[in-house]
């Protein structure tokens, strides 16, 4: 099954995300919440960058959790409109 490309939609809405768990996870290395989320620090780097776009809702939720991020805050800063999140962000 080939994998469809994602739209630029989609490819910012994983930014977002990114930025929402890295700024959420402040001073805390990437390898302890990796280890806590039950992730690779390398799955979790790339979600953090955006490289992962799309990463499954378990492993959003696992990260969420293992930062103590509720999930309704992670769809509200991650998956608003761009400008929304945008001005959240400044």
């Amino acid at each position: 099954m080939v994998r469809r490309a994602l739209t630029p939609e989609a490819r910012d809405r994983g930014r977002r995300l990114g930025l929402v768990l890295r700024r959420a996870r402040g001073d805390r290395s990437i390898t302890d919440v990796a280890s806590a989320a039950g992730v690779s620090p390398e799955t979790l780097r790339k979600i953090e960058t955006g490289r992962l776009a799309t990463p499954s809702f378990a492993i959003v939720a696992a990260v969420a959790t293992s930062l103590d991020l509720s999930l309704d805050t992670v769809a509200a800063e991650a998956f608003a409109p761009a400008t929304a999140a945008t001005d959240t962000a400044r």
